[in-house]
């Protein structure tokens, strides 16, 4: 079985216990978390093969999360070490009409000071088939950004497909920067993952009727955003999450899949949330599952707003869910009764 390799930083993700603010507790909580690494898991968990790649410090802090990548089946044995400290973030999960809210502590992590020549990507993308990152990696510098840009470079080379997931976070860079980096790199993407703002803020296209804040989506207009996608910068496929927020506690969920031209819609899900944060990774590691796995457009579209779905329902970012019960969700089992 060919791998998937997944680029990016892990982190430390530190939250209070429960429903709990920073200001209110003394205790946090630890675990360890970051876009790529998500989705490395995500695949893991589904049954394919993958590999996380970063720079880590060495210590014990490090060690930690590697196991914790083992336990999950996932290689790290392409991981290089230096540098002097791991990022860290801070998670406040929202209830009801109080959103959950991210603080980052991740300046001059290892991979954010990472070189060129600590990646050898020919070595790296050896018996794999398929290749992801996020716009999360190259908003950490310029220097991350050409690592990025190299390993695209490489894996098309090899054939390897390539994913992006735009990700865009304003606490890391501009819109002006993310539009201008991401550009030079979805030359190279095959298969574009984006949420309803993403394309806005980076790209400038937005979709027309729609109303995030007030949890009106358009589904003419996501069609036209990732048809302006696809065509700007020949990408064969471009699946867009459509997240419908009626509160901090209760969103609809659904996607949609624009492929050669085609445009699907997924079924959409009521989700009372546990943890939103890592949803989106959770689909994007169920999409390329279903994708490299050969189910069409559809199909594949189903499996991974279900998938990610079901993530919501899970504390932390890993989406610790089995293919036999993603596969039960997409049948119409969603009754959260208790399976004896």
């Amino acid at each position: 079985m060919k791998k998937a390799v997944c680029f990016g930083e892990i982190m430390i993700r530190l939250n209070p216990p429960g429903y709990t603010r920073l200001v209110q507790t003394g205790l946090l909580e630890m675990s360890f978390a970051g876009g790529e690494a998500n989705v490395a898991v995500s695949l893991s968990n589904l049954g394919k093969k993958a590999s996380f790649v970063t720079k880590l410090p060495d210590n014990m802090i490090a060690k930690a999360a590697t196991r914790q990548l083992k336990a999950h089946d996932v290689d790290v044995s392409d991981i290089v070490y230096g540098g002097d400290r791991m990022g860290l973030y801070y998670v406040e999960k929202g209830a009801s009409q109080r959103a959950s809210t991210v603080l980052y502590d991740r300046k001059y992590s290892a991979i954010a000071t990472a070189d060129k020549s600590d990646f050898n990507w020919e070595h790296i993308f050896k018996d794999a088939d398929w290749f992801h990152f996020t716009g999360i990696t190259p908003a950490l510098g310029d220097n991350v950004a050409e690592i990025c840009l190299e390993a695209c470079k490489t894996a098309k080379k090899m054939g390897i497909t390539v994913s992006c997931d735009l990700n865009y976070r304003k606490k890391l860079w501009s819109s002006d920067k993310a539009g201008e980096v991401m550009g030079r790199l979805m030359e190279y993407v095959d298969v574009a993952i984006a949420n309803e703002e993403d394309c806005e803020k980076v790209f400038g296209i937005k979709a027309k009727d729609t109303d995030i804040t007030g949890g009106k989506l358009s589904s003419e207009g996501y069609r036209q955003v990732a048809e302006e996608l696809s065509l700007r910068f020949n990408i064969e496929t471009v699946a867009i999450t459509l997240r419908g927020s009626i509160s901090a506690s209760e969103n609809d969920w659904a996607g949609m899949l624009y492929h050669r031209g085609e445009a699907y819609f997924s079924k959409s899900y009521r989700i009372h949330i546990v943890d939103r944060v890592g949803g989106g990774d959770s689909f994007g590691g169920a999409l390329i599952y279903a994708l490299s796995t050969g189910y069409e457009s559809q199909k594949a579209l189903e499996f991974a707003v279900a998938a990610s779905c079901l993530k919501h329902t899970i504390e932390h970012d890993f989406n610790e869910v089995t293919l036999d019960e993603v596969l039960s969700l997409m049948k119409g089992d969603g009754s959260g009764r208790v399976q004896r």
